[in-house]
């Protein structure tokens, strides 16, 4: 199993995706090898940053080794919604910074790849050996193992609520699949279906992805912003949050961060979509649920 780096510089750095595909090798994907943290250090560029705090690096891998820690005997997808929200405030970022791969090409190789070995090591079907996808090191936003859930943590946040994400990221599809949306980036689009979740109206993976294949059909003719509107966004308080991070405390492990203290996302627009996502849902064919398969041979 790969093992934590035994060399950690003291800030975030940027790791081009053209260096970072050279350290993909079988053995890491397998979780057998580690990566020679030392000269993979020597390929990357530093990150500029006007507050030197927010890209140190030991806070970050502490609280890596804590999610480990305390799923160790769990199942490692229940990481996932402990993590978001940490990692997001850990990472005071813009959103043109998470952007970046690199930076996340770096999290995944540089800093925390034994992470990705225990989170996301698959066994590979047909009796082959367990494997991790190169996705996961390497990849797009909705997949690559740190950055969907920064993501999932930024878009799922009610302001500086981040209960929301916590509620998001125990249901996988909601990362695996709602987070690939367009449409999620509408804050009352992203509260909703939240809410639905926390009702108790949509539970299983077959019924999330079921809800998200009407949103996105309805959303093709639908204008969310107009049935729902959401707040100007002001960027102040995300600035101000992201300046304040050289004096803020440690990312607490029990309680929840706070984030920017932006405005929450209406809460008129939210219930309109509640109310018109459930009508969505009911009507959208569940695999295993009474009469999905009349409804998929009308379809058909």
């Amino acid at each position: 199993m790969t093992d934590k780096p035994n060399f950690l510089p003291e800030r975030l750095a940027l790791l081009a995706d053209v260096n970072a595909a050279q350290y993909l090798t079988d053995g890491l994907l397998s979780g057998k090898e580690d990566v020679p943290a030392i000269a993979l250090n020597k390929t990357t560029e530093p990150l500029s940053s006007d507050s030197q705090s927010r890209v140190e690096l030991a806070p970050v891998r502490d609280l890596i080794d804590d999610a480990m820690y305390k799923f160790r005997e769990d199942r490692p997808t229940n990481a996932d919604a402990w993590l978001a929200p940490r990692l997001h405030a850990a990472l005071r970022l813009t959103r043109r910074e998470a952007a970046d791969r690199r930076i996340w090409n770096y999290l995944a190789l540089g800093v925390a790849p034994d992470y990705v070995v225990w989170r996301h090591l698959q066994a590979k079907s047909a009796g082959g050996p367990p494997r991790i996808a190169a996705r996961r090191f390497l990849g797009p936003a909705y997949t690559q193992a740190f950055a969907r859930l920064w993501w999932a943590a930024e878009l799922f946040r009610d302001g500086p609520d981040y209960r929301p994400v916590v509620t998001a990221c125990g249901n996988q599809e909601m990362l695996n699949t709602v987070l690939r949306m367009d449409a999620v980036d509408h804050r009352p689009t992203a509260q909703a279906m939240v809410c639905l979740l926390e009702r108790g109206a949509v539970t299983t993976s077959r019924e999330t992805n079921a809800l998200a294949a009407a949103i996105n059909a309805s959303a093709v003719t639908l204008v969310l912003d107009v049935i729902a509107p959401d707040t100007a966004r002001d960027g102040t308080p995300l600035r101000e949050w992201i300046d304040a991070a050289e004096s803020a405390p440690a990312v607490p492990r029990r309680d929840l961060p706070i984030g920017p203290y932006e405005e929450k996302a209406p809460e008129r627009s939210v219930d309109v979509l509640v109310d018109h996502f459930a009508e969505l849902f009911a009507g959208a064919p569940v695999r295993g649920r009474p009469g999905a398969e009349e409804e998929a041979a009308v379809e058909a």
